[in-house]
């Protein structure tokens, strides 16, 4: 893992990550999930580099190593846009790119997918946050605080054995002075207002698509993400009895030989 920084658009600071591979045959931009951050991934850049792929990325501005106000964002199309530094770095090595988000990284993804950016050739999708079942009295308050107290925070609310059934992920996370397990109010009204945008622009993705989800997931209902592997150019896999991070389910084993060997029957 070689870290390093580069400066977004507006001047931000964002702390990054790569894992380098030989002669690579393809190059992975990795977009990590709410609370945590790229070093977490490290295993999974690892094994990929190995398999023959750059694997690169950032920690999301606030969060990790990064800059910014602590899970926070005044629009959430700063990831976009901070997503696509990464990509157009990525496409430099002239290979074909391959896009990999995780939950809240997934929903960053599928927008950028979805929108006007230079694409990446391949879409992978763990765990995609694209809905959520949120009580509508919980939206409407978030709604009301968001205007007085957009930086108030709140814990997220996750626990140990949501994330993996090794009980030794959840113990790591919480112990990593670098998740920060909150969010503030505007983040989370961001992060709902991003998902009902999301949702009707997923027609829009054409590239071939891999998307993998955990079946006992509790945090992104493994449902969620049925209509994202019910197109043409997608493939779906449901890893029975696994939960959020499926990376980090034995070591990542079978989900990690499951995107390599995705990427390279694409290539």
């Amino acid at each position: 893992m070689n870290p390093g920084t580069r400066t977004a658009a507006d001047g931000t600071k964002l702390a990054t990550q790569r894992w380098t591979a030989s002669s690579p045959r393809a190059a992975v931009v990795l977009v990590h999930g709410l609370a945590e951050h790229l070093g977490r991934y490290d295993h999974v850049g690892s094994q990929l580099a190995a398999r023959g792929f750059d694997v690169r990325g950032s920690d999301l501005r606030g969060f990790g190593r990064s800059e910014g106000e602590r899970a926070y964002i005044e629009d959430f199309d700063q990831y976009t846009s901070d997503l696509e530094g990464d990509l157009t770095a990525a496409a430099d090595l002239g290979v074909p790119v391959v896009l990999l988000g995780h939950s809240l990284g997934g929903l960053i993804a599928a927008l950028y997918a979805a929108g006007e950016h230079p694409q990446p050739n391949l879409l992978i999708l763990s765990a995609p946050a694209v809905e959520a079942k949120v009580p509508a009295a919980k939206a409407a308050g978030a709604l009301f605080l968001v205007r007085f107290f957009p930086k108030l925070k709140v814990s997220n609310g996750l626990k140990g054995d949501q994330l993996s059934n090794d009980p030794a992920v959840g113990e790591k996370y919480f112990a990593d002075p670098l998740v920060y397990p909150k969010s503030t109010v505007r983040l989370g009204v961001a992060f709902l207002e991003a998902m009902k945008r999301c949702r009707p622009l997923l027609d829009r993705i054409t590239q071939p698509t891999l998307v993998i989800h955990g079946g006992s997931d509790t945090i992104v209902d493994p449902a969620f993400s049925e209509r994202l592997g019910a197109r043409p150019e997608a493939r779906r896999v449901v890893f029975d009895g696994l939960q959020h991070e499926t990376f980090n389910e034995d070591g990542g084993r079978l989900a990690i030989s499951t995107v390599a060997d995705w990427i390279d029957t694409q290539l």
